[in-house]
C-alpha cells in the first residue's frame, strides 16, 4: 500500500519555526518529485513548495520564499518542510504529494491539480497564533 504521512504540524507563535516531515511507505521516493501544499479555511489548495527527485531543484510560492526550506533524504524515503518566520497567513493544512515520471509535469509547476495523478498524505495542521 502506497502511503506518505506528514508529521511536525502544530500551533505556533509569530515569527516561529516548525519542520514538516513527510514520509513515504509502500514505495520507494527516489523518481518522485515531491511537493508541499497547503489549504486555509475557507481557500483553495494552493502550491507552497515542490521539489525535483533528485532535491537539487526546489520552487517556492512567493509568500514563503525567504522563510521556507524543502529538501529530502532519499535514503530516509523522507521530505521536510522547514518553516522559519512564521506568519499568521501561513496556518492551514499542509498536504505532501508524490508525483512519478509517468505524469510528465516538472517540479517548477507546483500546482495541486497537476498531482492529483500522484499520491497524497492526510494532511499536517499548523496554525500560527499569538
Amino acid at each position: 500500500q502506497f502511503q506518505l504521512v506528514e508529521s511536525g504540524g502544530g500551533l505556533v507563535q509569530p515569527g516561529g519555526s516548525l519542520t514538516l516531515s513527510c514520509v513515504a511507505s509502500g514505495f520507494t521516493l527516489d523518481y518522485y518529485d515531491l511537493g508541499w501544499f497547503r489549504q486555509a479555511p475557507g481557500r483553495e489548495r494552493e502550491g507552497v513548495s515542490c521539489i525535483s527527485d533528485s532535491g537539487r531543484g526546489t520552487n517556492y510560492t512567493d509568500s514563503v520564499k525567504g522563510r521556507f526550506t524543502a529538501s529530502r533524504d532519499n535514503a530516509k524515503n523522507t521530505v521536510y518542510l522547514q518553516m522559519n518566520n512564521l506568519k499568521p497567513e501561513d496556518t492551514a493544512i499542509y498536504y505532501c504529494a508524490a508525483l512519478g515520471p509517468y505524469a510528465g509535469v516538472s517540479y517548477h509547476n507546483c500546482r495541486p491539480e497537476l498531482y492529483q495523478r500522484g499520491y497524497w498524505g492526510q494532511g499536517a495542521e499548523v496554525t500560527v497564533s499569538s
